[in-house]
């Protein structure tokens, strides 16, 4: 939850940026969108595994994972902030409930990890974004990987 501005007064900028990154995380798991994108600087940056992604593509990525898996859930396993960053790391669980990378919804339950980088301006707008994603053992729960492949 983001912090009320007499709260942010008497917070750390680090604490400010972990709550803002923990209310992105909630509003996922709120199937949210527009929370999340309330905390985008107008010129954030996006990369996924270190490629820049437009916003738009980034909305529409969003926008396709949450159809593929509507009751998707993020639990934050840790959230550490310095300077103006914060590391989340997380483990996904969700239904496949609608189609992904060309597969019709299965109904299973499927898992995946991720981290996420945020970097904030000093108005506690995220300006950078990057995420790194470790779909294995969903592809693998989906069918796409064989279930020995490490």
């Amino acid at each position: 939850m983001t912090a009320t501005l007499a709260e942010q007064s008497t917070i750390s900028v680090q604490e400010r940026n972990k709550r803002i990154a923990l209310d992105c995380a909630a509003a996922w798991n709120r199937w949210d969108l527009d929370g999340i994108f309330m905390h985008w600087s107008p010129d954030i940056e996006h990369f996924s595994e270190d490629r820049p992604v437009d916003s738009e593509m980034m909305k529409a990525a969003m926008r396709g994972g949450l159809a593929a898996f509507p009751d998707l859930h993020l639990d934050v396993k840790s959230a550490v902030s310095e300077g103006d960053r914060v590391i989340l790391r997380i483990t996904v669980t969700a239904t496949h409930l609608g189609d992904f990378m060309g597969k019709a919804a299965t109904g299973k339950k499927v898992t995946w990890f991720m981290l996420e980088e945020l970097r904030f301006d000093d108005a506690g707008k995220i300006i950078e974004h990057y995420d790194v994603f470790n779909y294995l053992p969903m592809l693998k729960e989906l069918g796409f990987v064989a279930a020995d492949v490490m």
